[in-house]
């Protein structure tokens, strides 16, 4: 059997990709709060002060361990659910990218400033 046939078989099992999309769509899930976290903090005074961690920084250093813990969180609860699965790959790349372009996005500030 040639490479070509073996991939052409209707009844070959597929091989879960669960565990890579997991990580797709949680590094796009945590580039979109980022941006968000770091609008609210400045927008909000109420969100400034509980996102101080270190004066030096301010509320940035809040917003981007929040989003660190946000990552590593929504990583955690999709590789539990998707381990074993096979997922529309294309699909969910694209929902990763599009939170990523809409994050990088929103942190420019003429589109934050808007908000």
């Amino acid at each position: 059997m040639t490479q070509s046939e073996h991939i052409s078989m209707p009844n070959t099992p597929a091989i879960p990709n669960g565990s890579g999309a997991a990580a797709i769509l949680s590094a796009g899930i945590a580039c979109f709060s980022l941006a968000v976290l770091a609008i609210l903090g400045d927008k909000l005074p109420a969100l400034k002060a509980p996102l101080t961690f270190s004066k030096p920084t301010g509320p940035l250093s809040g917003v981007t361990t929040v989003a660190l813990l946000i990552w590593i969180l929504t990583w955690a609860i999709l590789e539990a659910r998707w381990r074993q699965k096979t997922l529309a790959l294309a699909r969910v790349s694209f929902v990763a990218l599009a939170l990523l372009v809409l994050g990088f996005l929103l942190t420019f500030p003429p589109l934050a400033d808007l908000l």
